[in-house]
């Protein structure tokens, strides 16, 4: 995706940018402050097959390698989330896939401390934007478990579609476990994303 990364973005107090091996301090820091919160929607890695060792988590610097790695080959555009310039969580857009599909999936997690501020509804907006309008997809999608609330009112709020559940779709916190999918084509926001929930906003601001 050579011209279309990398690229930050950002809406009043909100910004994306992509990570970097800096961000160690900052990252481990805001996710280890919310192991508590965070572990129930965190991939885990499924048992080995016989005769395979045990898997190992990546370390921060093996993370950001594979990231960006996977940036430039044009399969993925890895963000930290920041919040009024603080590194406030980690949003990535996925498995991108062109020709007669042009989709791709996005996955997020937010700091505890500023959850209900409207920064993961504005973080996933932009990018939503950016991968209609700039990169050209057709589809964006967003896989959540049912028991993740605070996840499912960030696609609510924003007017992604319940298209289903997929059973066992993902190993998360040591299991296999079903996923809700939501999805948003280009043709259901002409006017964008980010427009459209500053427009929620407002709504209900004058209601309250």
């Amino acid at each position: 995706m050579k011209g279309y990364w990398p690229v930050e973005l950002s809406d009043g107090d909100v910004g994306l940018r992509p990570i970097r091996q800096r961000d160690q301090r900052a990252w481990r820091e805001v996710n280890q402050r919310n192991r508590d919160w965070l572990r129930p929607w965190e991939a885990t890695l499924p048992p080995p097959r016989p005769g395979q060792a045990p898997p190992r988590r990546p370390t921060f610097r093996q993370m950001v390698r594979h990231l960006r790695a996977e940036a430039q080959a044009g399969r993925m555009l890895p963000f930290v989330v920041t919040y009024r310039g603080r590194l406030a969580g980690q949003l990535t857009v996925a498995g991108i896939t062109w020709g007669s599909m042009c989709s791709a999936h996005i996955g997020y997690w937010v700091d505890r401390a500023v959850a209900g501020r409207g920064v993961m509804p504005t973080a996933v907006a932009l990018v939503t934007d950016y991968c209609f309008r700039t990169l050209g997809l057709h589809r964006v999608e967003i896989c959540i478990r049912p028991e993740n609330g605070p996840s499912r009112r960030v696609v609510e709020k924003l007017g992604f579609r319940e298209e289903g559940l997929r059973p066992r779709y993902l190993h998360i916190d040591g299991e296999w476990r079903d996923h809700l999918v939501f999805a948003l084509t280009a043709e259901e926001v002409p006017a964008g994303l980010l427009a459209r929930w500053h427009q929620r906003r407002e709504r209900d601001s004058q209601q309250k």
